[in-house]
């Protein structure tokens, strides 16, 4: 009799194996469709905000008017919010100083640049504004990294115009690298590989519109795309992200916060770009996936793999301009591990950026307007308020004039710009 009970449910199980298995796989490759959507519409904005800018010449544009510290990094900010590129701000800000600007002076530029990045994955979490839980979620994931940011300038700026220890530290570390062979990775970028064919096609088709529209309509189209593949990978990441998937991604990321330091920092080295690594982590936090204090030590490690990235890409500069760049490359760097290691062991500074992500990211899911009214507040109306300011003034540096002038400037720009192609 057991046998005959059992026997009729014997097929249904069998049969209900294959099943499930082909639903994990189409479940997955939607997760990995919507993946790639999402990045190459990371890449349509970026490329977007780039031709609006003027690229490489906008930026430069706008450092004409650091003339002071606090100027450098808030135009630091504003010119790596516009150019959606960290690599060509610093390609700029290498140029600067082969032509003559002290690296004093481009210190605070680098730390700008470190903020201004962080606008991309803010963009991003603007995908969930229909559903205010998970946008609660996904704001808070993104603005922990920009409060990081801003905290660590907070800190390290003043120290660094009284001191100059990172200055320091990174001229004499300079002198050790400088004549070994280049450790390059852009040639190896096999994200930007994989987006840039689609991306690249949506671009071309904005430049069908005139000139003045086609920027805006790359940038409306990249949203769109982020927009669409944010509210439908969040969906599909709460049902695919359970068992064994939830497990592994949780040993990777949020056993402990080195873990997701390491882990935020490899992801950054292979796919060379910090935009990229937090712009992926925004749909987990959304999703309920992560939580916050995941998240951030993630964050933390995406800032020092962008700055490993960037200096692998400083040693192929070679002549009278190589050790400026591995200078301000090494700036960047121990700028953010000094930070990762100030805020991931001294408790009060932990909670800090935490707090302040919490706290903006309630708000904005009562209100809206907390969450446009921070990004564009601090991206563009206050920097755009201090470089409105210097140019009716006529607040220019001569030294970085003269620099911007120099065809030694110009040709370092070139140099990096070369080498830090992919990497943001």
């Amino acid at each position: 009799m057991p046998d005959q009970i059992s026997t009729p449910h014997n097929p249904g199980t069998a049969a209900s194996a294959p099943g499930s298995a082909a639903q994990n796989v189409a479940l997955w490759l939607g997760v990995m469709a919507l993946v790639y959507l999402l990045l190459v519409g990371v890449s349509v904005v970026g490329a977007g905000f780039k031709w609006m800018s003027g690229g490489a010449d906008g930026a430069a544009a706008i450092f004409a008017f650091a003339s002071n510290p606090v100027a450098g990094v808030i135009l630091g900010t504003l010119a790596t919010a516009l150019v959606q590129s960290s690599s060509t701000v610093t390609s700029v800000i290498v140029g600067l100083v082969a032509g003559g600007v002290p690296v004093s002076l481009a210190v605070p530029m680098i730390m700008g640049a470190n903020m201004g990045t962080t606008i991309t994955n803010t963009i991003v979490s603007l995908g969930n504004l229909r559903d205010s839980a998970a946008f609660k979620k996904s704001f808070q994931a993104a603005t922990v990294h920009d409060f990081f940011n801003l905290f660590s300038i907070l800190i390290f700026l003043p120290i660094e115009m009284l001191f100059h220890p990172l200055e320091k530290m990174a001229g004499v570390a300079a002198g050790w690298f400088a004549g070994g062979q280049s450790a390059s990775m852009s040639d190896v970028n096999f994200i930007g590989a994989l987006t840039k064919p689609f991306a690249s096609f949506v671009v071309d088709l904005a430049r069908e519109f005139p000139e003045g529209i086609g920027a805006g309509v790359a940038i409306g189209i990249g949203v769109l795309m982020i927009m669409l593949s944010v509210v439908y990978l969040g969906k599909l990441l709460r049902r695919a992200m359970t068992g064994k998937a939830k497990g592994v991604m949780e040993k990777a990321i949020g056993q402990r916060p080195e873990t997701g330091v390491m882990s935020g920092t490899l992801v950054t080295v292979l796919v060379q770009s910090s935009s990229t690594t937090t712009s992926l982590i925004v749909p987990l936090a959304g999703a309920g996936v992560l939580t916050l204090k995941q998240v951030f030590p993630f964050t933390m490690g995406a800032n020092i793999g962008t700055c490993i990235t960037a200096l692998l890409a400083a040693t192929a500069v070679t002549g009278v301009y190589e050790v400026f760049a591995l200078q301000i490359a090494l700036v960047h760097l121990f700028y953010n591990l000094l930070g990762v290691l100030a805020f991931l062991y001294i408790p009060w500074l932990s909670e800090l950026p935490i707090r302040a992500a919490t706290f903006l990211g309630q708000k904005s899911s009562e209100h809206r307007s907390w969450a446009f009214g921070y990004i564009f507040a601090v991206f563009f109306i206050l920097p755009g308020s201090v470089f409105g300011t210097q140019l009716l003034t006529g607040s220019e540096d001569t030294e970085i004039i003269n620099a911007l002038e120099s065809d030694v400037s110009h040709e370092c720009q070139a140099e990096v710009a070369a080498c830090t192609v992919n990497i943001e």
